[in-house]
C-alpha cells in the first residue's frame, strides 16, 4: 500500500464550511456504513439498491481510476476492473475513510490522497481514465451551482477519453416517500447532507456546461450520472 504525502493530517487543515459532510465519518460510523447506508437505507429509503451503483462502476471503470469521497471503499472493492492490476487512487479529506477504503482494496496497492475536493486538487495528482464521485455531491455544502466547482477541479485530471461518473441523492420533484423526506430533512439540518435544492435538472445543467456527452438515470431518490468529452 502506498500512502501519499498528504496522509494523516487532521481535518482542521480544511475549510470549516466543508467539514460537516465528512467529519461525521469515524471508525465507529464506518463500521456501520455498509449495512445501514448501502444496505438498508439504499434499498428501503432511497429506493436505489447498491447493485445499481456497482453496475455503474462496472460500466465506466478504467485501468487508471480515481475515487473521490471514498466512504468505506465498498464500490472500488466490489466492482470489476477492465484489467487485473488497475492503478487506483483514493482522494478524501477524512483519514478514517482513506484508511478503511485503502485497507479494503489493499490488493491493488492504492495511492491515498488526503485533500478537500472543493479546492483545487494537487497538481501532481495526475490524470485518470475514470473518476468516480459516489454519494459525494449531496454531502457538499451549498447549491449545485456552487458545489459543481468540483467538476472544474477534476477536468485537468481527466484523460481526454476519460469518464466522470457517480451517484447523488436528490430532492426536487423526485419520488420521495415520507421516510425519505424525513431522513433528508434530518441530515440537512445536521449538515451531513446539503441537497435541499438539488434536482435532476440542476445536475444535468451543471454537467452539460462542462461536457458534451452526459447521461443521467434516476432510480428512486438517486441520480446515476456519467459524463465525458469535456467542452473546450
Amino acid at each position: 500500500m502506498v500512502w501519499a504525502i498528504w496522509m494523516g493530517r487532521g481535518l482542521e487543515q480544511f475549510p470549516d464550511a466543508h467539514r460537516a459532510g465528512y467529519a461525521v465519518y469515524s471508525n465507529t460510523s464506518l463500521a456501520l456504513y455498509d449495512a445501514f447506508v448501502l444496505g438498508l437505507t439504499n434499498r428501503l429509503i432511497w429506493r436505489c439498491p447498491s447493485r445499481h451503483m456497482i453496475d455503474l462502476y462496472n460500466n465506466h471503470l478504467s485501468a487508471d481510476h480515481l475515487d473521490v469521497g471514498v466512504g468505506t471503499g465498498f464500490f472500488p472493492h466490489r466492482a470489476t476492473y477492465p484489467v487485473s492490476n488497475p492503478k487506483v487512487t483514493l482522494l478524501d479529506p477524512n483519514v478514517h475513510c482513506l484508511q478503511k477504503a485503502a485497507g479494503r482494496i489493499r490488493r491493488y496497492g492504492p495511492l491515498t490522497v488526503q485533500a478537500d475536493a472543493l479546492v483545487p486538487w494537487p497538481s501532481s495528482l495526475g490524470r485518470f481514465g475514470s473518476i468516480a464521485l459516489s454519494y459525494l455531491l449531496h454531502c457538499l455544502p451549498g447549491p449545485l451551482s456552487e458545489k459543481a466547482v468540483i467538476f472544474d477541479h477534476l477536468l485537468p485530471h481527466l484523460a481526454d477519453d476519460g469518464t466522470v461518473f457517480g451517484a447523488t441523492i436528490l430532492q426536487g420533484n423526485g419520488p420521495r416517500s415520507a421516510a425519505a423526506r424525513q431522513l433528508m430533512r434530518l441530515y440537512n439540518r445536521k449538515g451531513v447532507f446539503s441537497n435541499e435544492y438539488d434536482t435532476m435538472e440542476g445536475l444535468e445543467a451543471e454537467l452539460s456546461r462542462r461536457f458534451t456527452r452526459v447521461e443521467l438515470k434516476p432510480i428512486g431518490c438517486v441520480a446515476l450520472f456519467s459524463a465525458r468529452s469535456p467542452r473546450t
